[in-house]
């Protein structure tokens, strides 16, 4: 029997272990900036499963090792979840972890605890089967990405000091290969105005009206960015339109938008920025793009500016192609390689720091944030077989 065929005999027999490491995972409840229940799961999963090092880092991701070899792969799965949103429209308790008919189901089950359960399933075969003297394996389960995403590595990077040669992220990518993702941004249009007495409008200067034709301004923009062949066009739109007065018998002095920018290939920062400001010139308006800083259930804060760059990795490059190579050998068939709708946390391991990133997940990435989101347990048992071979590919 050759590694192939054992890896999959392997990831086959632990198909319930994976299930049911999957259902402890959802089990415990995870939003973001609360996720120790999910940390002490996953701490103690990993443990069980023989990882030869298990941490909690101060931000309170969770950092397995295998092996101690000088090239270093990481997989990245973060553990937090978005909330369950109206309860009404599920069929079933979103943390019940029930495992019926060849699903698993409940909140975090695709995105993404079920990453992280396939992981912890690879890295017991790894350890089943005898790792490499030349590589390091990372197993991390992350945190804070929904209210941040990126945040969680910039501090792995920065502050642990952990910086992969590889990262195969395992946010749901329905068991293709993908490549990349828009970037995103957020950003603050203030303006200011002059009250007056409601009575008398023309005396003052009303920031509402300001802010309200810049916002048209705004939608005309959008039919015009950019667009890129694989990642597809950039996007803005208005999130937010605040505003304030002396009162509600006044002119509005004071107005704020919030934009949600998604950004494609060649977009960048300054760019997006300066399109803002040469609509708003000429008024009395300042843009800024925020920055973010939250409070880590361990208690630390950390943040990070709201950028967050698009990534793209080329159809040739080498781990691109040990993926695809990866799945043939394992599933006898090529892959589809595509890319997330969503951002993930690849935004600073590559938008940032350029560690090249591939996403391989288990779970349609269409139950993201969606009442009744359950995962095909069949998807867990080729991730873990997926985890595992590329392990031992690269």
């Amino acid at each position: 029997m050759n590694r192939t065929e054992e890896i999959l005999k392997l990831a086959e027999k632990y198909r319930d272990y994976t299930a049911e490491r999957l259902s402890e995972l959802v089990k415990a409840r995870s939003m973001s900036g609360d996720e120790k229940a999910a940390a002490d799961v996953l701490t103690a999963q990993m443990r069980s499963a023989g990882f030869d090092e298990v941490s909690i880092d101060p931000l309170g991701n969770v950092i397995g090792r295998i092996g101690s070899g000088g090239k270093i792969l990481a997989f990245d799965a973060h553990i937090d979840t978005v909330d369950t949103g109206n309860l009404d429209n599920w069929k079933f308790d979103p943390f019940s972890g029930e495992i019926k008919d060849g699903f698993v189901h409940g909140r975090g089950s695709v995105d993404q605890k079920g990453g992280a359960a396939s992981f912890v399933t690879a890295g017991k075969i790894i350890k089943e089967l005898g790792e490499r003297d030349d590589l390091t394996i990372y197993f991390v389960g992350s945190v804070m990405e929904e209210d941040c995403d990126g945040l969680c590595w910039k501090y792995i990077v920065e502050e642990d000091g952990i910086k992969p040669d590889l990262v195969i992220s395992t946010e749901p990518t329905n068991l293709n290969v993908y490549r990349g993702q828009r970037g995103r941004m957020e950003m603050n249009v203030s303006f200011k105005g002059i009250s007056s007495h409601g009575s008398a409008p023309e005396r003052g200067k009303n920031a509402i009206y300001m802010g309200s034709n810049v916002a048209l301004e705004i939608e005309k923009l959008n039919e015009r960015l950019k667009d890129d062949n694989f990642l597809g066009k950039g996007s803005i739109t208005i999130s937010e339109f605040i505003s304030g007065s002396p009162s509600l018998c006044a002119v509005a002095d004071f107005a704020r938008i919030h934009i949600d920018r998604r950004l494609t290939w060649g977009e960048t920062e300054e760019i997006a920025v300066a399109e803002i400001e040469k609509i708003v010139e000429g008024m009395d308006a300042k843009v800024t793009v925020p920055f973010y800083e939250g409070e880590a259930y361990t208690g630390l804060k950390y943040g990070m500016k709201k950028y967050y760059p698009t990534w793209m990795m080329p159809e040739d490059h080498e781990m691109v192609i040990k993926g695809v190579e990866t799945f043939a050998d394992l599933f006898g068939e090529t892959p589809v390689t595509g890319r997330w709708t969503f951002s993930t946390n690849g935004v600073t391991i590559n938008g940032l720091y350029d560690i090249p990133v591939i996403g391989f997940g288990p779970g349609n990435e269409k139950l993201a944030h969606a009442p009744n989101e359950m995962i095909p347990v069949e998807d867990l048992v080729k991730a873990s077989a997926f985890y595992a071979g590329f392990a031992y590919k690269m």
